[in-house]
């Protein structure tokens, strides 16, 4: 597939539920990374299918390829009148990935902790019940 595309071309497939089907995630998001400069997993919501997500892989042969940014903007009122579903924020939302995926697929390494953008500290509560709070630190 990767030879078959246009400089800057992208593919996208179905990429499975992360709920359902993280392992083969994996297995094809690591295959694709080494194909591929760019190789993100997505995911949206799809009511009738099982567990209610379905996933994309989408990969680029051009490394400056952001696929978290639409390429299209369009005001508000523009994504309105054409879209019933589809906007800017749920674009970018479709690649905020919980972190026991982020952990699986490679996005993070758990002995290095969560990126920096996105540091927490865990504190106790007096239940016992561990809560994340701000890094204060930072």
């Amino acid at each position: 597939m990767r030879d078959a595309l246009r400089d800057g071309g992208i593919v996208s497939t179905q990429g499975e539920c992360q709920w359902l089907h993280l392992p083969l995630i994996k297995e094809v998001l690591t295959f694709a990374r080494k194909l591929f400069p760019v190789a993100e997993y997505a995911y949206t919501t799809i009511p009738t299918y099982p567990s209610g997500q379905i996933g994309f892989i989408l990969c680029s042969k051009d490394k400056t390829t952001n696929f978290k940014v639409p390429l299209r903007r369009m005001s508000p009122e523009q994504e309105l009148k054409l879209f019933k579903y589809y906007n800017a924020d749920i674009h970018r939302a479709a690649f905020v990935l919980p972190n026991f995926t982020r952990l699986a697929i490679g996005d993070i390494d758990q002995s290095a902790g969560a990126p920096a953008a996105a540091t927490t500290a865990a504190t106790t509560t007096n239940t016992g019940a561990t809560a994340a709070k701000p890094d204060e630190s930072s």
